[in-house]
């Protein structure tokens, strides 16, 4: 496959606004509740786990997707990771909301799952761990964005585009949380868990 066009087809996947499409199903505009995200832990705190799970899984599998997309005809070791990044960038600015989007934590674990499976399992682990210990969704997800390029590099040390994609990927996940960072900080952070479901 043409790259230019497997970007543009990833970048496409990634915008695919699996949170707002869910937000009308349920009669909600999530810009104008709980976090005013459109990822899917403001997806659970607005609407629950019966919206949200199914949202963190579509936008798990718009990453993997990106990825195989990627990998189609003669394409070589970076292609994959190159429609990867596009598909996180749809996520995060997708064409079909004006750039806004959600904050690319599920959709860069679906990317990540295809080209580097074990080091995932690891961070996914760190994740759980982190959210367990202290409820703060945010946190768990900056705990995984550190973890995620070390895991890489222990796991994967002939494959070293693994790691730096790793640190890339880390550190575009702590400027998309910056806001979450400052209310950790401040202490205002919301808790797992604690939302307010509108009628």
């Amino acid at each position: 496959m043409n790259p230019a066009f497997a970007i543009a087809g990833a970048y496409l996947l990634g915008s695919i606004p699996t949170s707002s499409l869910a937000g009308r199903i349920a009669g909600v505009d999530l810009r104008q509740h709980g976090s005013r995200n459109l990822g899917a832990t403001n997806v659970w705190r607005v609407l629950g786990p019966r919206y949200a799970i199914p949202v963190g899984l579509i936008d798990v599998a718009k990453g993997a997707a990106a990825v195989a997309l990627g990998s189609l005809g003669d394409a070589g070791a970076f292609m994959p990771l190159m429609a990867g990044a596009a598909a996180i960038l749809g996520h995060v600015f997708p064409v079909f909301l004006k750039f806004k989007g959600g904050k690319g934590v599920a959709t860069a674990a679906g990317v990540l799952l295809g080209v580097a499976p074990a080091a995932v399992g690891v961070t996914a682990l760190a994740w759980l761990i982190c959210l367990v210990a202290t409820g703060y969704v945010s946190a768990a997800s900056l705990t995984a964005a550190v973890v995620l390029p070390l895991t890489a590099w222990l796991l994967y040390p002939d494959r070293p585009y693994l790691t730096i994609s790793g640190v890339a990927v880390g550190a575009f996940v702590f400027y998309t949380h910056r806001s979450n960072i400052r209310r950790l900080m401040d202490g205002t952070e919301s808790r797992f868990g604690r939302h307010g479901k509108v009628a």
